[in-house]
């Protein structure tokens, strides 16, 4: 009979409920999942004839299932300490890339890495990002795995050098004013240990002299060599008012072949801001200060709020590894849920919109976090036991129809 064809898609339409309410228990710590909700529509009602006033008369033949819904809305963030960890906060998607090329595109941030050092889903997908080249990041280039293992900094010059000291004002004239000592690095990275000598000439007035050992020379004699000195003039309160005399501070041909001379601005009134003073108080170096490092591997990182990853260095620098990419949907209903907490874009959703995080109502980035899955287990649960009350009704009315069936034959015996 044909009345079977409606209880029994009632029934379809119920196991489907609880089907979609069952994934979403059980994806509840399931990390960036979206919980999902199914939508039903009528199916086509059969007119049958109309009455007296013309309106038809209509008998329905079921139900179907319209939609998926997925719920978008962000979960709650669950700070996991691990750098490799991200979340969004806001709208938009990680970008992922599969072995055959795919990309993919997913909420769930908790990344680790490979035995190559790249950011990868459990799953094994690549994070893809803007790379950065001596640590600044081109974010017109394309695509590229997120690397934050085997990574070496590249060494940089001493540009600029700086001491905050004091001299004694009570230092008699022809004594000394001890000496400060800097560490600047030539494009190798190697160091060179400056010392900064004080001889007090005058009231108010004392020279200084910059050296280096005579080692680090080609063809140095002696143990130490003046590369720098000048002249500190006071006023009467120990204020600095001038230099005089200056010779600028540039050391020769270097013994380990790095770029030569190497020239130095400072190490008194530059950017670096020092202070040298001539107070009662006892000579002291309370600073010193340097814009240069060493080559070094890295030792951590983390990542920046636009998706800036951001290394530190056994040099002591810290620079841009790379920038997370984030992606955003025209219509993030239309998008295909493939597993593995990823998505497809399809005609419905529109093509991926890839840019920097914080950009373009982009979502910011959460280092060191994950975002949780949003499924409430209350309204889950409510949502079953409707679903549960729903196959019951439903298979009351094949029961029924049953019944009658079995009551039309036995008349026709």
């Amino acid at each position: 009979m044909g009345s079977f064809s409606s209880p029994l898609s009632g029934l379809l339409a119920a196991q489907n409920q609880l089907q979609s309410v069952s994934n979403n228990l059980a994806n509840i710590d399931t990390d960036g999942y979206k919980d999902q909700t199914l939508a039903f529509s009528d199916i086509f009602s059969q007119t049958t004839s109309t009455n007296g006033s013309g309106d038809p008369l209509q008998v329905g033949f079921g139900v179907s299932v319209a939609s998926t819904d997925s719920n978008f809305t962000e979960g709650n963030l669950n700070a996991t300490g691990s750098a490799a960890n991200m979340a969004l906060n806001g709208n938009g998607f990680f970008v992922t890339q599969g072995a055959n090329g795919t990309q993919d595109y997913t909420r769930a941030g908790d990344f680790t890495t490979n035995n190559a050092g790249e950011l990868t889903t459990p799953s094994g997908q690549l994070l893809l990002g803007y790379p950065a080249v001596n640590g600044v990041v081109n974010t017109s280039a394309g695509l590229q795995p997120m690397q934050v293992g085997n990574v070496v900094s590249p060494a940089a010059a001493s540009t600029t050098i700086g001491v905050t000291a004091n001299l004694s004002s009570t230092t008699a004239i022809g004594g000394s004013g001890g000496s400060s000592a800097l560490a600047v690095f030539d494009s190798l990275g190697t160091q060179h240990n400056l010392t900064v000598s004080y001889t007090k000439t005058a009231a108010n007035t004392w020279t200084y002299s910059v050296s280096v050992p005579s080692a680090d020379i080609t063809g140095g004699v002696g143990s130490t060599t003046v590369v720098g000195s000048g002249t500190l003039n006071f006023n009467s309160s120990g204020i600095l008012t001038s230099t005089t005399s200056v010779t600028p501070i540039s050391i020769p041909t270097l013994a380990d072949g790095a770029t030569s001379p190497l020239t130095l601005a400072g190490p008194f009134g530059t950017a670096l801001a020092p202070t040298v003073t001539q107070f009662a108080s006892a000579n002291s170096t309370s600073a010193s200060s340097t814009d240069g490092y060493a080559s070094g591997a890295l030792q951590n990182y983390s990542v920046q709020p636009d998706g800036t990853i951001e290394g530190t260095f056994a040099g002591g620098n810290s620079m841009a590894l790379g920038q997370v990419a984030v992606a955003s949907f025209a219509n993030v209903q239309g998008l295909a849920n493939t597993g593995n907490n990823n998505f497809q874009p399809t005609a419905a959703s529109g093509g991926a919109v890839v840019g920097v995080a914080g950009t373009g109502g982009r979502a910011t980035v959460v280092g060191g976090s994950v975002e949780q899955s949003n499924v409430d287990i209350a309204t889950e649960f409510a949502k079953l036991i409707v679903a549960q009350q729903a196959y019951s009704a439903n298979a009351k009315s094949v029961t029924t129809f049953n019944q009658i069936s079995q009551a039309t034959i036995a008349m026709l015996q």
